[in-house]
């Protein structure tokens, strides 16, 4: 499938890890193009469900990870784009959550940073975060991290939101390595500690349109990602990775 031509100044590729994501893989990817990224990268964690081949469908080009972890999907997919880089990269989810609609405001905002969050704490100021798509804990955790993170390298951030767009050579300078749920944070905290320009969009965000989180849709998962993540900023202000 041909890409469509680019809308932004900047040319982009999304990754989005996949796992089980066979009802919104689609939909996901077709938005993201018809939003104007011109690769769309799908990172498979080893679905039994044919999300690799929904994903296909949809014009995506499909990476296998058999490794499962968040951190891992991205990295495959950024040395899968390694040959031939993109200007920028775009981070997304594949369970419907996120609007793709607010493509655009995340590769615009670029014209003046190397790294932007879409921020579902602003986008909630504004009503468009749908009643528990955000967990009390998830809130929690990213206002703790945040916080730690403004406290320890002077950056304001309001959200670890997941969908994101980096500038390629910014994205280089990060040495990312983190493999499972600390990645978001990763990122924010070491542009920060880098002096990288860092900003925000609002973006809606909802309930995921099908199946169940392995982090926010239990208890345990949960507990296990907010303490990698409060580890992550911990490690990074210690200067130990």
């Amino acid at each position: 499938m041909v890409p469509p031509p680019s809308r932004y100044a900047l040319r982009l590729a999304a990754i989005v890890p996949a796992w089980n994501e066979a009802a919104t893989v689609g939909p996901v990817v077709r938005a993201l193009r018809e939003g104007g990224a011109e690769r769309v990268l799908v990172v498979d964690g080893g679905s039994r469900d044919g999300t690799p081949a929904l994903a296909a469908e949809a014009g995506a080009e499909v990476i296998h990870e058999p490794r499962r972890g968040y951190g891992r999907a991205c990295l495959a997919g950024l040395a899968a784009l390694s040959p031939a880089p993109p200007d920028a990269v775009v981070f997304a989810d594949a369970d419907g959550a996120d609007d793709p609609a607010d493509l655009a405001a995340l590769a615009d905002a670029l014209a003046g940073a190397d790294l932007v969050v879409g921020s579902r704490v602003l986008g909630a100021r504004t009503g468009r975060v749908e009643r528990g798509a955000l967990t009390p804990v998830q809130r929690w955790g990213n206002a703790l991290a945040c916080s730690l993170v403004r406290a320890r390298w002077g950056v304001a951030w309001t959200d670890l939101g997941p969908f994101r767009a980096i500038r390629w050579d910014a994205l280089q300078r990060l040495g990312m390595r983190d493999e499972t749920w600390g990645w978001t944070v990763e990122m924010q905290a070491r542009a920060a500690r880098e002096g990288l320009r860092c900003a925000e969009v609002p973006v809606a965000y909802r309930r995921r349109r099908a199946g169940e989180s392995t982090i926010s849709g239990t208890l345990s998962g949960s507990a296990r990602a907010g303490a990698k993540i409060l580890w992550t900023v911990g490690a990074l202000a210690a200067g130990a990775r």
